[in-house]
């Protein structure tokens, strides 16, 4: 096997790996820590989006598609089943607004990006919320809990981005991964 054949392998592999560890993380944070159920409808505040935000950053578009939409389905399997398949395509939809292009986490495009990602989540819970339960006037209330939730994933992951550019842990990452 030829070394670039070998290095492409060890590049995917690292890939994948990196993926996985993300949707654990993200699902363990999700699920278990900082866990906060709100309201009757199965909701709950958590922080698992602002590793969905660092893994957005670090990871090539399809592998941070990945690893959000395993790693909250999972969540929710483990806490809220029924809010696994929204939670699925909506976390996806998440890291949409970051970049994994740029050699530092806070871009100005990854700055503005949680908050963008906060309204596309609002936006999707609150049209799954309706669809689930037939009524689009009962999830006004939880959207008080989104933006608790989005705004603090914000600030976490804001505070985290911060730190691990001062060690320019963006570069090393892409070094490594072959991004």
């Amino acid at each position: 096997m030829s070394e670039k054949k070998q290095n492409n392998i060890s590049s995917k592999m690292l890939k994948l790996v990196t993926t996985g560890l993300f949707a654990a993380m993200i699902t363990v944070m999700t699920a278990y820590i900082c866990h906060i159920p709100y309201g009757a409808n199965g909701g709950y505040i958590h922080f698992g989006d602002a590793l969905i935000y660092l893994g957005a950053v670090f990871l090539p578009r399809p592998y941070a598609l990945a690893a959000a939409a395993l790693g909250g389905g999972l969540a929710d399997l483990l806490t809220a089943p029924m809010w696994a398949p929204a939670t699925i395509i909506i976390k996806m939809l998440i890291t949409l607004p970051f970049t994994s292009k740029e050699g530092k986490i806070l871009s100005a495009r990854n700055i503005a990006a949680p908050f963008i990602a906060a309204v596309i989540s609002a936006t999707g819970y609150y049209l799954a919320e309706g669809i689930l339960f037939g009524s689009f006037a009962a999830p006004l209330a939880s959207l008080a809990g989104s933006a608790v939730q989005s705004g603090g994933s914000a600030v976490i992951f804001l505070a985290l981005a911060a730190a691990l550019d001062r060690v320019h842990m963006k570069n090393r990452t892409r070094q490594l991964l072959g991004v």
